[in-house]
């Protein structure tokens, strides 16, 4: 069975996702951390609500407690910031003024997060070239995914970030492409798929998308 396009020339959808987008809100100011480990806290300094990829690549858990991780940070180096959502706030609106005027519809689906239409033959090249002009103008670097439904550009997006050699930007732009990287998804990591449904689903052996 041959592999069909999937992404035609009327438009695609695109997740543009903003990569740690705390943690890279902070280094926009502070050029000296990039390449450093950086970590947000909650309010009150609670726990860890952003990482860069330093900072996972030490270990550091989402969620983790900042009061039993202070040795672990003062001894790897870990740059700690308590967060700043007036600073999140403003960066946010930045990126996807950024991105408006360059896209053929958007939707604005969290601070970190847009979908958008991209007509036409050239939707990568599109893509590359907003990803660009994004960490350009305001200094966050983001990822995008491409494919025919938000729910798989959602997956695409998360390949795009897990590869480097991506550069960024990934399109699931045929059926045999989708069918690998659903194989690859892990069911809890589908969009819509919360706790309590996977959980089900992995009772009846259903482990990935």
């Amino acid at each position: 069975m041959g592999c069909g396009y999937i992404c035609n020339s009327q438009g695609v959808i695109a997740l543009v996702d903003c990569n740690n987008f705390f943690a890279s809100c902070e280094r926009v100011f502070r050029p000296n951390l990039v390449s450093k480990p950086v970590v947000v806290l909650s309010n009150n300094d609670g726990c860890v609500i952003a990482r860069s990829n330093e900072a996972k690549a030490l270990g550091v858990k989402m969620g983790a407690p900042a009061f039993k991780s202070e040795r672990f940070f003062a001894r790897n180096g870990v740059h700690v910031f308590s967060s700043n959502f007036a600073l999140y706030g403003d960066m946010s609106k930045r990126v996807m003024d950024t991105i408006r005027p360059e896209v053929d519809e958007m939707e604005v689906y969290s601070i970190d997060e847009a979908f958008l239409v991209l007509e036409g033959p050239a939707a990568e090249e599109r893509a590359r070239a907003l990803r660009e002009k994004v960490e350009r103008w305001t200094g966050i670097p983001v990822s995008i995914g491409l494919a025919p439904t938000k729910t798989l550009a959602k997956v695409a997006t998360r390949i795009a970030k897990k590869m480097p050699e991506m550069n960024g930007v990934f399109t699931l732009n045929s059926s045999c492409d989708v069918e690998r990287a659903l194989h690859r998804c892990k069911i809890e990591d589908v969009w819509g798929i919360g706790n309590r449904s996977s959980s089900k689903l992995k009772s009846y052996g259903i482990t990935t998308a």
